[in-house]
């Protein structure tokens, strides 16, 4: 008993198959894209927020470590404090500033009233929003670093990773943007192409 074997030919998809499965491709393609435009834009702002702006302003950025400002400034807040006239420091504004002065260790807190020493010197008394009892030690003009420009929640941490190693991402940042550009644009061309070829082809 002989056993035939029977060849069959390949079944090309049909005409409303394939035009499903562009259509299909197509979507994924532009989901990838669409998803990949919202990563670019979220770095792009992260690099704004704790990059770009506090160089442009001469600000420094600190990282909430304590919950002595809490809810508002959790443990973890990051913090932009722009240089201010000690002058201009008034009731109501958040200052970070020396625990002793000339000393790296900082703490910010709210100025709470302005007073003055026997000399005449100003100075100010602070508080922390979730203490008590206001900071036993006046502050003074040495000891303060600046005023709080503006805080970003939960990413204090990273921005600490971001600033030490400013001078290597900074390039990477923007040899990512360069690059994601230029692929955009290829890609670009290259479908628009082939968009041509299978108008071409469909005529």
């Amino acid at each position: 008993m002989s056993v035939i074997s029977q060849a069959h030919a390949p079944v090309e998809p049909s005409s409303e198959e394939a035009a499903t499965e562009r259509r299909q491709g197509g979507a994924v393609r532009i989901i990838g894209r669409g998803v990949a435009y919202v990563l670019l834009l979220i770095a792009a702002l992260a690099a704004l927020v704790m990059i770009v702006v506090p160089m442009a302003t001469g600000s420094q950025t600190y990282t909430v470590l304590t919950s002595s400002m809490a809810p508002k400034y959790a443990p973890g807040t990051l913090l932009v404090v722009k240089p201010t006239p000690f002058a201009e420091l008034q009731v109501g504004d958040i200052i970070t500033y020396q625990i002793e002065s000339g000393k790296p260790g900082v703490i910010s807190h709210r100025i709470v009233s302005v007073g003055a020493t026997q000399a005449g010197e100003r100075v100010l008394t602070t508080k922390g929003d979730n203490n008590s009892l206001e900071d036993a030690t006046p502050v003074q003009e040495a000891q303060v670093k600046g005023k709080l420009f503006y805080a970003v929640p939960y990413v204090g941490f990273l921005a600490n990773t971001v600033s030490q190693e400013r001078d290597v991402i900074m390039p990477i940042l923007a040899a990512g943007f360069i690059g994601f550009g230029a692929l955009s644009m290829i890609k670009g061309a290259v479908e628009k192409n082939r968009k041509k070829k299978t108008d071409r082809l469909s005529k």
